[in-house]
C-alpha cells in the first residue's frame, strides 16, 4: 500500500494553535492602538480647550484672584474647565492654573503667569 503525503491530525491542531495565538496577539495590539489613539485625541482636544481658557485669561483687561469654572464644546464633546488665579511671591505677577476634564476625567492642565492689573 502506498503512503499518502499530508498532515496528521496532531500537526493540524498544533498549526491551528500557533495561528490562533498569533491572531489573538494581533487583535490585542489593534485594540491597544485604538485605545491609545483615543487617549491622544482626549489630551489634544483638552489641551486646546485649556489653551483657549488660558489665552482668555492672559488678554483679559482685569483679573481678580479666585477660582472660575465653565464649560466649552469642542470636537463634539463637552469639556469642564476650572481656572484658578492666585498671587505669587512677586506682587506684580499672578499665577493662572487651568484644568480641563471631560466625562471620563482629567484631560489637560496649563499654567501661565501674567502681570497684575495696572
Amino acid at each position: 500500500m502506498a503512503e499518502r503525503g499530508g498532515f496528521t491530525l496532531v500537526e493540524m491542531l498544533v498549526a491551528l494553535a500557533v495561528f490562533s495565538l498569533a491572531a489573538m496577539a494581533l487583535l490585542n495590539l489593534s485594540g491597544e492602538s485604538t485605545r491609545s489613539a483615543q487617549r491622544v485625541e482626549t489630551r489634544t482636544l483638552g489641551g486646546m480647550v485649556a489653551e483657549n481658557v488660558a489665552v482668555e485669561a492672559a488678554v483679559a483687561p482685569a483679573l481678580g484672584e479666585g477660582e472660575t469654572t465653565g464649560a466649552s464644546d469642542l470636537g463634539g464633546r463637552r469639556w469642564q474647565w476650572t481656572r484658578a488665579i492666585v498671587a505669587t511671591e512677586d506682587p506684580e505677577l499672578l499665577r493662572i492654573d487651568v484644568r480641563v476634564r471631560d466625562e471620563e476625567g482629567q484631560a489637560a492642565e496649563r499654567t501661565l503667569f501674567r502681570r497684575r492689573n495696572p
